[in-house]
């Protein structure tokens, strides 16, 4: 006795995506473009009711190519698609302009300690580790989030004065 195509459907909520697209394969003869679950289960849901009832008549066939026919293809992809595709340059690092010239050493006391950071063409160098900002300098000296302007706002005033 042969399974009713509502089961079917069922068994194929259960399904792995290995299975999915074992079936799929053997549905449409051919491997599928993806292997997104959620794409095999409808593909192969609509496979399984094709063969149980019987695909588009032929009218609507002939529909669906005069509408594919007539539609307004895109020549070229969408700018944010080509965009996306391309290799792209790394992008100019910007500098704050609160910032003292690159070489320059910030010194900190907190906690009983002394800290000295470097600043770089493109961050910060605290205790051989490099950081992106000082906001993340001053967190990895107090351990909680702080504004690393705000935090190194003393060393940073006194620098920009010996400039």
């Amino acid at each position: 006795m042969e399974k009713t195509l509502t089961v079917q459907v069922r068994e194929l909520e259960e399904m792995t995506v290995g299975a999915l697209v074992e079936k799929y394969e053997e549905l449409f003869g051919e491997e599928p473009r993806s292997r997104n679950r959620q794409y095999l289960f409808k593909r192969v849901a609509y496979g399984l009711q094709e063969k149980a009832e019987g695909g588009l008549s032929e009218r609507a066939h002939k529909r669906r190519k005069q509408i594919t026919d007539e539609a307004h293809l895109r020549v070229r992809q969408p700018k944010a698609v080509e965009e996306a595709t391309q290799p792209k340059a790394p992008a100019p690092v910007k500098r704050d302009p609160r910032l003292p010239q690159s070489g320059t050493v910030l010194v900190r006391e907190h906690g009983g300690k002394r800290h000295e950071v470097q600043i770089l063409d493109d961050g910060f160098l605290y205790e051989k580790k490099r950081y992106r900002s000082l906001s993340a300098v001053a967190r990895a000296i107090t351990g909680t989030p702080w504004n690393g302007f705000r935090f190194f706002e003393e060393a940073i005033r006194s620098a920009n004065e010996t400039r």
